[in-house]
């Protein structure tokens, strides 16, 4: 028998403070899932909780702002309800500069410049995305669900403490719609984001290869569409989580004498393991020995990212 497994999305419902997470809070709260008190309180506040036919449980968790802005606030309560959970959310908006409009998109948490990785679970990114897209599909949603960058908006304006990622030994992912306002108001958009979040555990049988990814930009296509990608007449996919895009490369000094280091940290945070390490065909020399490097170490192949395009010819 497949055990239970309990996830818990944290969610600001506050409508004065940032974009699409009270819509979503909203919505589930129409939908009927808010219905019963978990019987605890979150810095203060109800939180509640929802189980499905298999006796899953998910917490939705209101809060004043997104949990990212005010880490020391809000971690000892993450980690005293929460702290053997399978899974965890955090639900707000996307936006920046040349970033992609009409898009739901999912990321892992980490900070690549100090190499600091939250844990990351391939198989329930992957099933909250295909939920996604196939919840997209029957609304008719013109958007596209795409993965984005590793990254943390814990540190905010050069201040913040990326070491408490670490402090969290859940899995938790952001959440996101973007990246202009026509986007955020989206209620679409919203109720398709809202609904996958119940979905997260539903296993389709697929066999996951999962890939650490390097280089590229923020949205970088061939990662993005990879969520996507399958093959063996739909039994194989691949595993997408963590992915280090080239700006950080740069900035965190990935060439340097820690640069293995600190990109074996985000190998090791992958949950599962890897199969593979990916990388972009434009990547800098000194950023491709790393990646060599990491190959050698884990003993995985090296993968081009035209490779993606051809997943069966593959040699795992």
């Amino acid at each position: 028998m497949t055990r239970a497994k309990k996830a818990v999305y944290y969610i600001c419902d506050n409508h004065d403070w940032g974009y699409v997470s009270y819509l979503v809070w909203d919505i589930l709260k129409e939908e009927g899932y808010l219905d019963n008190k978990a019987g605890f309180t979150f810095d203060g506040r109800e939180v509640y909780i929802y189980t499905d036919k298999n006796n899953n449980e998910f917490y939705f968790v209101p809060t004043e702002i997104a949990i990212c802005r005010d880490y020391p606030r809000y971690l000892p309560d993450m980690n005293k309800y929460f702290s053997d959970f399978d899974m965890s959310g955090m639900v707000t908006w996307h936006e920046g500069t040349n970033a992609p409009s009409k898009v739901i998109t999912v990321h892992s948490i980490g900070d690549v410049n100090s190499g600091c990785y939250g844990p990351a679970n391939p198989l329930y990114m992957h099933n909250l995305m295909w939920a996604m897209e196939k919840l997209r599909k029957e609304a008719g949603l013109n958007f596209n669900v795409v993965t984005e960058a590793t990254h943390w908006s814990g540190v905010y304006e050069g201040e913040g403490n990326p070491e408490l990622i670490l402090e969290y030994p859940v899995p938790i992912v952001d959440i996101e719609i973007g990246s202009e306002p026509e986007s955020w108001v989206n209620t679409d958009a919203c109720r398709v984001l809202a609904r996958s979040l119940l979905h997260i555990f539903d296993e389709d049988g697929v066999k996951l290869h999962n890939l650490l990814c390097v280089g590229g930009v923020h949205f970088d296509p061939n990662f993005a569409e990879a969520v996507h990608t399958s093959w063996n007449d739909g039994k194989e996919s691949f595993g997408i989580s963590h992915i280090i895009a080239n700006q950080w490369l740069v900035s965190g000094e990935y060439e340097g004498e820690n640069g293995i280091e600190k990109a074996s940290a985000c190998v090791d945070a992958i949950i599962g393991g890897i199969d593979g390490i990916v990388f972009h065909d434009k990547l800098k020399g000194c950023y491709k020995d790393v990646v060599r490097a990491l190959g050698e170490k884990y003993k995985v192949p090296i993968l081009k990212h035209q490779a993606l395009r051809k997943p069966e010819n593959i040699n795992w």
